[in-house]
């Protein structure tokens, strides 16, 4: 099926081409979300009368949307989520988690404008790409933790696995002070005896 395309679309072309499409995708994707007319003669003649207007508020939503990349690129949010010691998620991280957490942070964020390979379904960093424009593209970073302390080492570069490692380590620890602590309890009662005894010796 042919199409005219009203705006750049990714890996299918420019505003005002006409390309080849699966009748699926156009029905169920282009047309109704209006990036795109069926290549029709009428179409084609129509898209010519308003290409100008259509250029132009294409170039108006771009330069929006080139400010909000310039705040928006590069930003950090928190999730938090429940998930097992090994660090896998109990449940995933979807595009709707992105833009419910960046727009809670105040920035208007569609979640059909998040782009995610496949679903997060693990703690730590997550880099995700979020398309404000057919032709602008940020990426911001997911910080997917079981608390904001944990959130805050993971921020400052430290993975699930050394953190559970750390807490093992410093469990290790106590329980080995424990011992000690233990150990010199238990000397200081064999030295009770001694004592005594020299004491009997003395009277003696």
């Amino acid at each position: 099926m042919q199409v005219i395309l009203l705006e750049r679309v990714a890996k299918l072309g420019q505003m005002g081409e006409v390309v080849d499409v699966k009748p699926g995708y156009a029905r169920n994707y282009l047309l109704p979300q209006g990036k795109a007319l069926s290549a029709s003669k009428a179409n084609i003649e129509a898209f010519e009368g308003q290409k100008a207007q259509l250029e132009a508020q294409n170039l108006e939503t771009k330069k929006e949307a080139e400010a909000m990349a310039d705040k928006l690129n590069g930003q950090q949010f928190v999730v938090i989520r429940s998930a097992s010691d090994s660090g896998a998620l109990y449940g995933s991280v979807t595009t709707r988690d992105a833009s419910d957490v960046a727009t809670a942070e105040g920035f208007t964020v569609d979640r059909k404008q998040v782009v995610l390979g496949s679903p997060i379904k693990d703690l730590g960093l997550h880099d995700v790409t979020v398309v404000l424009h057919p032709e602008v593209e940020v990426t911001i970073q997911l910080n997917v933790a079981r608390s904001a302390e944990e959130a805050e080492l993971q921020a400052a570069g430290k993975s699930i696995q050394e953190l559970a490692a750390e807490e093992e380590a410093a469990a290790e620890f106590e329980i080995s002070e424990l011992f000690d602590d233990l150990g010199s309890a238990a000397s200081d009662d064999d030295d009770q005896p001694q004592a005594n005894e020299k004491t009997d010796e003395d009277e003696a």
